[in-house]
């Protein structure tokens, strides 16, 4: 699907298998593209989406410390940054990440210990075995587009049993605006042709608002929240009644 048609359709959702995904990805073209997705993460500023959520349910809790859980982290790079800004802010966060890709693993952990910072980072496929139930909040960036929509009502149901607390989904807007962003982003920030093709796609295959919070329902987190931010993106607050 070229750039021009991806966006005179995106009135729908086109969700296809992004080269991230494939099995058999060469070990260094992966993490050459999970250093290109950090980059963008810190210059959409993805952490500090999550940190008024996360600063708030820390200082409830005080002094026990938060435990998170982010479900397919990737290179971890979302976490470092959280784990920094909560010793800035004298915050007790226990953040752990989850992923199904050992290349992903072993760059968050690099990462963490370079930063000096005990994080927890583990294997887990949430697609095949639901979530241990030990977590306070358990929050998942950029995953949601994706799943199709039987494996993302799965996967937020089981964050939601999951967690003890809150759940947290920060994901792509499916727009116009975000799709030329993400041509546009991606050229400009990465030099890994993965992302250059996948960041599109993402766009593309990504859910509206409205999908996402019809999603929610049907996973059973009635009553879940909704804000936007830039660039194009939301964040869904579920907190536990």
């Amino acid at each position: 699907m070229s750039h021009v048609l991806a966006v005179l359709n995106l009135g729908q959702r086109h969700r296809r298998s992004e080269l991230m995904d494939q099995p058999g990805l060469e070990e260094r073209e992966h993490a050459r593209a999970l250093s290109g997705l950090a980059r963008i993460n810190r210059l959409s500023r993805s952490a500090s989406i999550f940190w008024p959520s996360l600063e708030r349910l820390a200082e409830r809790q005080h002094p026990h410390p938060l435990r998170v859980l982010d479900v397919a982290c990737g290179g971890g790079d979302v976490l470092v940054t959280l784990a920094k800004r909560a010793q800035r802010n004298r915050l007790t966060l226990q953040l752990s990440g989850c992923d199904m890709s050992v290349t992903a693993l072993e760059m968050a952990r690099r990462q963490a210990a370079e930063s000096g910072l005990t994080l927890e980072f583990f294997e887990h496929d949430v697609l095949k075995t639901a979530l241990s139930a030990r977590f306070d909040v358990v929050m998942c960036s950029l995953f949601l587009h994706h799943l199709d929509e039987p494996e993302a009502i799965a996967v937020l149901r089981s964050m939601s049993q999951a967690a003890a607390r809150a759940v947290l989904i920060n994901d792509l807007i499916r727009s116009r605006r975000g799709y030329a962003l993400a041509v546009i982003g991606t050229q400009m920030f990465s030099r890994s042709h993965i992302v250059h093709v996948d960041g599109p796609l993402s766009v593309a295959g990504a859910f509206t608002p409205s999908e996402a919070f019809r999603l929610c329902e049907q996973a059973g987190l009635s009553g879940a929240t909704m804000t936007r931010h830039w660039p194009q993106r939301f964040l869904i607050e579920w907190r536990r009644p």
